[in-house]
């Protein structure tokens, strides 16, 4: 029996890619990884990681730091009790600066070596299967080898696809999208194999049975249709002997007498609810008058600012310059520097008020 499996990319899908990771100290998990995988697990798929390292062929890294890195990898998901099932890499580069992996390589992305390989060495079923990774080579990768794909869009790294590109089966944001993509199909293809399912060909002998029954009790049926004719005739003899009903007629008096007491008392208890109906609506009315008036009071307590204060205070002063004013206009002993002092100091505070009034306004 093969098994299905989901093939992960590993850089900027499960780790962040910081460029070429040199170190096991550079691995970082990304969001929602493990938790991620363990969803998927728990829906029956191995967890395959297939990530071309061309480090290796650059002489960034070697094999023997490669290993480590991702045995950092597998302690990070093992701490949050997620697992791997396979890890394969390719170390090849046709443009490699050390010769023994400079060359070109079935394994390397957009080639589907990886994932035949590892179909081949755990008996996995490629057409069951999904590749996930960020760039168009996982996708390719997974389409050559018979996967359904999921394209990892990054929000931070989006770009468009190119005419030449492949088209992925579907598109998610992170590795939860790619779960719920998953379990999404998982459920349908399960509604799908249930719909299918035909009925055993055993249950077509009772409907052939109940055929016959519904023959054999056919015959009874013709023998009472024909005493039927013999029934008909006193019927028509009954109908014409009926005489005509002729319905009484009653005075509004007497029908309230002949009313019963459940119908006589129902009249009061209609009159209480119509009466009950009406004080509801005065209680309504009052209510919303009520409410009128509370929001009027808001809004006039709403209106106070200190800048209208100080203006009305002015005010008064200015009007207190003018009556000095007045009062050494009309003294014996006027004095026309006093008065128009006193209309100065008016006007310039009538301004100070014009000048608060005005800020109020605009707040």
């Amino acid at each position: 029996m093969s098994y299905k499996a989901i093939f992960l990319d590993r850089d900027d899908t499960l780790i962040e890619d910081p460029g070429y990771i040199s170190s096991p100290e550079q691995v970082n998990l990304l969001t929602g990884v493990p938790r991620a995988l363990i969803e998927l697990k728990a829906l029956g798929y191995k967890l395959v990681v297939v990530t071309n390292q061309s480090a290796v062929a650059r002489g960034i890294v070697t094999e023997k730091v490669l290993g480590e890195i991702h045995k950092r990898l597998e302690q990070l998901l093992a701490e949050k009790n997620a697992f791997l099932d396979g890890i394969y890499y390719c170390p090849y580069h046709p443009e490699g600066a050390v010769k023994k992996y400079r060359q070109e390589s079935e394994l390397r992305k957009p080639n589907p070596g990886m994932l035949l390989k590892a179909a081949e060495e755990m008996d996995l079923d490629l057409d069951q299967s999904w590749c996930v990774g960020n760039s168009s080579s996982d996708i390719e990768a997974g389409l050559r080898a018979g996967c359904k794909t999921i394209l990892i869009d990054l929000p931070s790294r989006q770009r468009q696809l190119k005419p030449n590109d492949p088209r992925p089966d579907h598109k998610a944001i992170n590795i939860k999208e790619v779960v719920n993509i998953v379990k999404k199909y998982h459920r349908s293809s399960i509604e799908a194999e249930a719909e299918t399912k035909t009925e055993p060909e055993e249950q077509v002998e009772p409907v052939e049975q109940e055929t016959e029954q519904v023959y054999e009790a056919a015959e009874p049926v013709e023998q009472v249709a024909e005493q039927i004719p013999e029934a008909v005739e006193p019927v028509s003899q009954a109908t014409e002997l009926t005489p005509e009903v002729v319905e009484p007629f009653f005075s509004d008096e007497e029908q309230k007498l002949e009313q019963t007491p459940e119908e006589t008392q129902a009249e009061p208890t209609k009159q209480l609810e119509q009466e009950i109906a009406g004080e509801g609506t005065e209680q309504l009315l009052k209510s919303i008058n009520t409410q009128l008036k509370n929001m009027q009071r808001t809004d006039m307590f709403g209106e106070f600012s200190i800048m209208r204060l100080i203006a009305g205070i002015i005010q008064i002063i200015v009007l207190f310059c003018l009556l000095i004013s007045i009062w050494f206009l009309i003294s014996p002993n006027r004095q026309d520097n006093s008065v128009f002092t006193a209309l100065g100091f008016a006007m310039v505070l009538q301004l100070m008020s014009l000048t608060f009034y005005i800020m109020h306004g605009r707040k």
